[in-house]
């Protein structure tokens, strides 16, 4: 068994349209005017339409953009790199298993559960769930448990507005997710390296919290396969593994889900995850990472960054125990 570590007239042509290439490009467009019309809106806030062009392979150009109010500015992870290394044990334990093996995975038709603790449970199709809310462009950084990082330009839409949209109960205290268990499509969940599927879980405050994005773009393209298509966690401020990827249900629940790393190493991988370099892994130093293109390490930040954000909400909790 491998060490456990985790972690798109005639003499007149017509102008682009980038919000249909950019449907067309992911597989959603429908060829039917009320689709557009109903509201779909894939396309980031920032910039508007018509400051984005659509090349074939489906990369919406964007205008440079005013920052917003989480992202960093720091320089952007290559996307070749941020494609090609990756912790995806579905597809195998290998950091170049996810992008070698990710053709195998169809992310059309996709659906998501949403049930437990909510007002208005529903089984909802990726194309539609997408279409409830505006996309926004996050830049955020990303650290990994095994101690390297990157920056990301994610695109998606706040977790929050969803639950807001589900109507929690009062009983609703936290959230599940479960991704995708199909051994067809996930060579890597042919072997018991892990629980499959793949569970993780947040705090409904957590959840709740305006850093905390549900991706299905990356780079301004559509998600690719290997980095959590069609619908991925994007939580910043903890470690990599609790942004679980290709998710098919979420969960409101009463009582703290149990998650799979949590399960598979409980002395490694605690439930919370929050990015703490005072904290070691059992294994090694979580005090310093190495930025993927860089040869030097940068010492880590407490919370990866996002403490101003996100440090309250752990106001008297001992990090040290609930790692």
């Amino acid at each position: 068994m491998p060490n456990k570590n985790p972690e798109s007239t005639e003499s007149q042509p017509a102008a682009p349209n980038p919000r249909r290439e950019f449907l067309r490009s992911a597989g959603l467009f429908t060829g039917t005017a009320a689709l557009l019309g109903g509201g779909l809106e894939l396309l980031s806030r920032r910039p508007s339409a018509a400051a984005q062009s659509v090349t074939p392979g489906g990369l919406i150009a964007q205008a440079k953009r005013p920052l917003g109010p989480y992202d960093t500015t720091e320089p952007v992870t290559p996307y070749e790199q941020a494609t090609s290394y990756n912790n995806y044990y579905e597809f195998g334990t290998d950091k170049s298993d996810p992008a070698r093996l990710a053709g195998s995975l169809h992310t059309r038709p996709w659906t998501v559960k949403i049930d437990g603790e909510v007002r208005k449970p529903q089984t909802v199709d990726i194309d539609t769930l997408q279409s409830w809310f505006p996309l926004e462009d996050r830049v955020y950084r990303m650290r990994c448990v095994e101690g390297w990082s990157m920056v990301m330009p994610w695109m998606g839409f706040p977790l929050a507005a969803l639950i807001r949209r589900i109507e929690p109960t009062s009983k609703a205290k936290y959230v599940q997710f479960t991704a995708l268990h199909d051994p067809k499509q996930f060579p890597g969940q042919q072997a018991d390296v892990l629980a499959w599927p793949y569970v993780e879980g947040l705090r409904l405050d957590e959840a709740l919290n305006p850093l905390t994005l549900l991706a299905v773009g990356l780079n301004g393209r559509i998600l690719p396969n290997q980095n959590g298509a069609p619908l991925r966690l994007v939580v910043p401020w903890k470690y990599g593994f609790k942004n679980i990827k290709a998710i098919v249900r979420i969960t409101l629940t009463e009582k703290q889900p149990q998650t799979t790393w949590s399960l598979a190493a409980p002395s490694e991988y605690g439930f919370y995850a929050n990015v703490n370099p005072k904290v070691d892994h059992p294994r090694w130093s979580q005090a310093t990472e190495r930025r993927i293109g860089d040869l030097a390490r940068r010492p880590t930040l407490p919370f990866n960054g996002y403490a101003k954000e996100v440090a309250s909400l752990y106001s008297g909790l001992d990090l040290r125990k609930y790692f």
